[in-house]
């Protein structure tokens, strides 16, 4: 089969714009909440109807791909990730963002080949800022190309991380002790709340690293093409090759930024999706 890139990237921005509309009607009025696997694991009945918009253009136009959508999974839907071309997707990643007003969520659209990811969208609706790359073309925001910094120490690096919403004891203290080891080692941390601006922001250059347990593959699916096609790189935290199934990555701006952390933090175990 022939896949044409640049049309699935252009059809997976029209759809995260539209999506993006949908998010802002809903910013700044009272949102209807549920809870997930924590009473910090959250959902709005804006991440349903973005989740199932996105999926029905995208079939409409594509209806031969398959898809893994966050709120599709939270149903009960397998995540079954194969080589068919396969959209991934967040609707709103950063969701306690989103209820709390604040403008660190977007709309995350990936598409994988063969198991392989080719395209990544991550849209900010609140600041309209629209991320994208194509494997092997670069990656932009709002159209101007973007690169990763050129940090390589870790003492000289701005690094992300966050909480997570697990609220199981041993997994929240590993995280507090692994924050701990890193604010010793390096410039300090930041927490945005979301996955994909976190990943984001080291594509850009604005930090240069990111580490977390206990995401989803539709959290760092897009966001990941766009720090590689910026020049970064993507791992998992043990250094090894990334696993968009196991729950855990480590994305910066260098190899030597990236090993500084893998060598200082222990591992946080999490079901694989």
């Amino acid at each position: 089969m022939d896949h044409n890139y640049q049309d699935y990237l252009k059809t997976a921005v029209e759809v995260a714009r539209k999506a993006g509309e949908m998010v802002k009607e809903s910013y700044y009025v009272d949102k209807s909440v549920c809870t997930k696997e924590s009473f910090a694991d959250l959902v709005t009945v804006t991440d349903q109807a973005v989740e199932k918009m996105i999926i029905d253009s995208l079939t409409q136009k594509y209806p031969t791909h398959k898809f893994i959508g966050e709120e599709s999974v939270s149903e009960g839907k397998k995540c079954d990730w194969t080589d068919d071309p396969t959209w991934i997707i967040d609707p709103i990643d950063g969701t306690a963002n989103f209820v709390h007003s604040i403008s660190n969520n977007c709309v995350c659209i990936g598409l994988s080949v063969n198991r392989k990811i080719v395209v990544g969208v991550v849209y900010l609706p609140i600041t309209d800022q629209m991320y994208t790359a194509v494997k092997g073309q670069g990656a932009f925001c709002n159209d101007k190309r973007i690169s990763v910094s050129k940090v390589s120490d870790l003492k000289n690096a701005m690094v992300y991380t966050e909480a997570g919403n697990s609220r199981q004891p041993e997994a929240v203290l590993t995280k507090i002790e692994n924050m701990k080891n890193i604010v010793f080692a390096s410039h300090g941390i930041r927490c945005l709340g979301s996955a994909a601006v976190n990943m984001c922001m080291i594509a850009q250059g604005s930090g240069d690293a990111y580490i977390e347990y206990g995401i989803h593959i539709w959290d760092i699916a897009a966001s990941g093409i766009i720090v590689e096609e910026a020049g970064g790189v993507l791992m998992d935290p043990s250094g090894s090759e990334v696993d968009f199934l196991s729950r855990g990555v480590l994305c910066a701006s260098t190899p030597g930024v990236a090993a500084g952390i893998s060598k200082i933090i222990k591992p946080v175990e999490f079901e694989r999706d």
